[in-house]
């Protein structure tokens, strides 16, 4: 039977790589009484997921073969490659859908989207929000971007991951530019906090002395995000609490505490020379909201 007139099950998937996250979701199928067919290139780590009732297929071609919904979770997009573009997955995969929750940048993407336009397969390109262990749970969040029609079609399936899942619109790079957006907010809050940490410590406050004040700090974040979106979006950048000279200044105090310590304030150091760079174009009595503005020039 050829690729372009297979009769899979329309409630069966295929999980391709099963790190955690891949295996994360593959459970998450099961548990939900949807046939699933697994494959990893490193063999073995499907010994649960089998045992659970997933079939094991023996090669990419087999495991795509199995399914008209292809989900591939892998750590970016040159090992999806590797596997997807292999020609004879390729063929095998001709009229079927990949969903790639495998994480990259928006251009690849892209990229990735005509590639598949190119060959006959259907595709939608996706991001997952959350950890392994929010994954088949109410609160799981997934994001995807692509044809909705598609995703409309594959929805009841995709659904039974649970959570929150939104599809962000026909290009398909937006689900990834989402991603990177927000995990940049994660990267620079978590490493924010590490480096709060090494200070506390270096004068004698432990870390479970100061996480019930960083819990403080984190509630005022949510009203300070609403209003920045705001404010960048609208082009109004009028400062409401702390002007970026108050910021710098409050930025100056954390470097020389840092130094004083031997404490890196590398990072610190970016966030002040960019507040410093806005006050010295005439910004200073401005919101923080104006550094996106410039970051987006390029200045």
């Amino acid at each position: 039977m050829s690729a372009e007139t297979h009769t899979t099950n329309p409630s069966a998937v295929t999980v391709i790589g099963l790190g955690p996250m891949g295996r994360a979701l593959a459970a998450a199928f099961l548990a939900a009484g949807v046939t699933t067919t697994v494959w990893n290139r490193t063999p073995g780590r499907d010994r649960e997921l089998v045992a659970a009732g997933a079939v094991s297929a023996a090669s990419p071609e087999e495991a795509v073969a199995a399914s008209d919904l292809i989900v591939v979770c892998v750590v970016d997009y040159d090992a999806a490659d590797f596997v997807l573009r292999r020609p004879e997955v390729t063929a095998a995969l001709k009229g079927r859908t990949v969903v790639n929750l495998s994480a990259d940048v928006p251009a690849r993407a892209r990229e990735a989207g005509e590639w598949a336009a190119g060959h006959g397969v259907r595709y939608l390109d996706g991001a997952i929000m959350v950890p392994t262990t929010v994954v088949g749970t109410p609160h799981g969040v997934f994001l995807y971007s692509g044809p909705k029609d598609l995703y409309e079609e594959h929805k009841p399936v995709l659904d039974t991951l649970s959570g929150e899942q939104t599809h962000l619109g026909e290009d398909i790079g937006r689900a990834a530019a989402f991603d990177i957006a927000l995990l940049d907010i994660w990267w620079t809050s978590v490493t924010g906090y590490m480096h709060a940490l090494a200070i506390a410590r270096a004068e004698g406050i432990s870390g479970r002395e100061l996480e019930p004040f960083a819990q403080g700090i984190g509630k005022i974040l949510p009203p300070a995000f609403t209003e920045g979106a705001a404010a960048f979006d609208d082009g109004e950048h009028v400062a409401t609490i702390n002007p970026m000279t108050s910021a710098a200044s409050t930025m100056a105090h954390i470097i020389h505490a840092s130094e004083a310590h031997g404490i890196d304030a590398s990072l610190m150091r970016a966030a002040e020379g960019m507040t410093r760079r806005a006050i010295g174009l005439g910004y200073g009595g401005d919101d923080p909201s104006r550094l996106a503005e410039l970051l987006g020039r390029g200045r």
